[in-house]
């Protein structure tokens, strides 16, 4: 039977390996040929890049046991030999990590190892002496009078005063704040609207909005127009007051200045 090209081992096998070289440069993520080549070189690579990791740690982890140890005047082998005979099964990361964090627990290991190298039976069980954490700073207060003193002359203490109640704002002449909307402030300094005379909104929770700013200019008699209507007034110098406004809501646009300019020259 002949053998088929295109069978779906054949496919799965291409696939898997092209997934592995995706990001390879040149045709190394393309060709199937070169692709196989270079993941199988880059599986080498990674072997060596662990083998050589797990090297990397065994010595930091030897040089910090050997640092502890010389601290309790014991070398780094012969710890390791005092913990062997003091069937102590502690792996070299474990006891690089306590001489690193927890010097009093690792005080008490060399302490078994040592017992162990005399010939002296293991404690099973070693007290640890930990250091006692610092006591935080006493806050610094108010200066007081000798303890003599004040026991001589005990001083009577005052009596708490009432809490003045809230005046109400009547009460004190002093009118509420009037809460208002950004837009409505901004437009009320375009008007030149006072917001606290407005009182209370139509907005939610009586706040004042936008068209109680415009109502109230109205009432007071006050042009709505934009800022581009208002300097084109200042430079055709026609009166705001007599333009009939035609933007949204009545307000005067430039257009509205312009043509009442042009009526006041034909006029």
């Amino acid at each position: 039977m002949a053998r088929t090209a295109r069978s779906v081992h054949a496919r799965k096998k291409r696939r898997k390996v092209l997934e592995q070289a995706k990001g390879y440069r040149g045709t190394k993520h393309s060709s199937y040929k070169r692709a196989k080549e270079q993941v199988w070189k880059s599986g080498v690579y990674a072997y060596q890049g662990r083998k050589q990791k797990k090297r990397d740690f065994r010595s930091l982890w030897i040089q910090r046991i050997n640092a502890g140890a010389r601290e309790h005047g014991m070398s780094y082998s012969q710890l390791i030999h005092g913990l062997r005979l003091a069937e102590i099964d502690l792996d070299r990361k474990i006891l690089a990590d306590l001489a690193a964090t927890e010097p009093e627990v690792f005080a008490g290991i060399v302490t078994q190892a040592k017992n162990a190298l005399d010939g002296n039976p293991v404690e099973t069980r070693v007290k640890v002496e930990r250091a006692p954490d610092p006591e935080p700073a006493p806050k610094p207060q108010g200066r007081r009078e000798p303890a003599a003193e004040t026991a001589t002359q005990p001083v009577a203490e005052p009596e708490a005063a009432p809490e003045p109640e809230a005046a109400a704002p009547e009460a004190t002449g002093e009118q509420p704040e009037v809460e208002a909307t950004e837009a409505a402030e901004r437009r009320a300094d375009e008007l030149d609207v006072d917001i606290e005379e407005i009182g209370e909104g139509s907005g939610a929770e009586g706040r004042v909005l936008v068209e109680d700013v415009e109502e109230a200019a109205e009432e007071e008699g006050k042009v709505h127009a934009t800022d581009a209507a208002e300097r084109r007034a200042e430079e055709l110098g026609v009166d705001l007051s007599a333009v009939d406004g035609t933007g949204q809501e009545g307000r005067v646009t430039v257009g509205d200045v312009e043509k009442a300019a042009k009526d006041g020259e034909d006029g």
